[in-house]
């Protein structure tokens, strides 16, 4: 089973940690399952940028992206060359480091 390692976010994951996930689960899927409460707006529909993350490494092992989320990811803080939907980026059999970016674009939060 690939592991996620995520790093230190002051809010979702203070002291950074690593989980495991089966192949074929979206990042997000992963990081709801073990307690890691990112923001998922349009619930894991592709329709926003709430679940954004960063691919510090294995970027290249994740699922394809498509022409919908990279004209979603445009709209989303603190945009880099290796950014994701999490809701999207499905995993393989690497494993992958995640950074979750400072902020959202959403005003206010979601209680899921």
């Amino acid at each position: 089973m690939p592991v996620i390692k995520i790093l230190p976010h002051a809010e979702y994951c203070p002291g950074g940690t690593e989980i495991e996930a089966p192949a074929g689960t979206s990042i997000c899927e992963a990081l709801l399952d073990n307690g890691i409460e990112i923001e998922h707006a349009c619930e894991m529909s592709c329709a926003c940028t709430t679940c954004h993350v960063i691919v510090r490494e294995g970027f290249a092992s994740l699922g394809e992206i498509d022409e919908v989320e990279e004209d979603l990811l445009d709209r989303a803080w603190g945009l880099e060359p290796n950014s994701r939907l999490s809701c999207q980026a499905i995993l393989a059999q690497r494993d992958v480091t995640i950074e979750i970016p400072k902020y959202t674009i959403n005003h206010a939060k979601e209680q899921h």
